[in-house]
């Protein structure tokens, strides 16, 4: 998946914007999940300023993007999770 993702892009920056689109494509959404005590409906996927992939959590009619490795995944998690998986494994260099 990590190949899959990373196959035209020329740099990190480019690799980090391919994940983003990935787990936005093949992630199921928008689904449900608990953030500091609170059920917030995930809505999107996208890079942020600082070059990390976030999700776009909301709750009524405010948003928050968390960084997508810091957000916890409901139980049983979203189909399309692997995708933010392969984000990690790249990330850490072990694909």
């Amino acid at each position: 998946m990590v190949e899959e993702a990373t196959v035209d892009c020329y740099n990190d920056d480019e690799a980090t914007g391919a994940f983003a689109c990935a787990i936005e494509s093949g992630l199921k959404m928008p689904f449900t999940t608990t953030v500091l005590g609170i059920d917030v409906e995930v809505i999107g996927v996208d890079q942020d300023e600082s070059g990390h992939v976030v999700a776009t959590c909301k709750k009524g009619r405010a948003t928050q993007r968390i960084p997508i490795l810091e957000l916890p995944l409901p139980s049983p998690p979203p189909s399309g999770v692997e995708w933010i998986a392969a984000y990690r494994a790249w990330l850490r260099g072990d694909y």
